[in-house]
């Protein structure tokens, strides 16, 4: 899988997650990015509700939930268009990865987090403790929560494949969207 950032290097995340394992040295992790063309948006409609995939010429800058107010703005660059095309074929269940240009923009820990996110393979979970110990922090599992909350990339950044220890944990888009892209990836918990 290749995710890049426009004031990044190309960050390579192809690695077999492995929780005890730290992030690869090859990826580059991103702090902030200015956005310097205007935001487009198209909608993504779901068994679960209409997401909003946001981004300008250089790559995504969001995907809001469908239980967020956003709609749809400006005339769609040819980016948003590719990411509406693949979040589609997700849906459809013919897409288990995404190829795109991310603006990533959060702390250090939660880039970090976001980034590790993309390792965790279509239809496998990891507990919010692999994924605290996959970032070096091996206490912070409910940091990685909260940052998994933060995520503006759901799906892409797939913190829905992210569980307690003993169920479900939590969701921004709410436990029932969870459970139907966990179904989606022919997983039942």
């Amino acid at each position: 899988m290749l995710f890049r950032s426009s004031l990044c290097i190309a960050i390579f995340i192809g690695h077999v997650y492995q929780p005890v394992t730290p992030i690869p040295a090859s990826v580059d992790i991103c702090h902030a990015v200015s956005v310097t063309s205007p935001l487009s948006s198209l909608p993504v409609a779901s068994p679960w509700g209409t997401w909003i995939v946001e981004g300008d010429h250089d790559g995504l800058t969001a995907i809001h939930l469908p239980r967020t107010r956003q709609r749809p703005r400006g005339t769609p660059s040819p980016l948003v268009r590719a990411a509406t095309r693949q979040l589609e074929q997700y849906f459809a269940g013919r897409r288990k990865f995404f190829e795109l240009d991310l603006h990533i923009n959060g702390t250090e820990f939660q880039t970090r987090v976001w980034t590790a996110l993309a390792g965790v393979p279509y239809g496998t979970t990891v507990t919010y403790r692999d994924m605290a110990e996959a970032v070096g922090h091996p206490r912070a599992f409910r940091a990685v929560g909260t940052a998994n909350a933060n995520n503006p990339f759901p799906i892409v950044l797939p913190c829905h494949r992210v569980v307690a220890q003993g169920g479900l944990g939590g969701y921004a888009g709410g436990l029932t969207v969870k459970r139907g892209l966990l179904a989606l990836e022919g997983l039942s918990l």
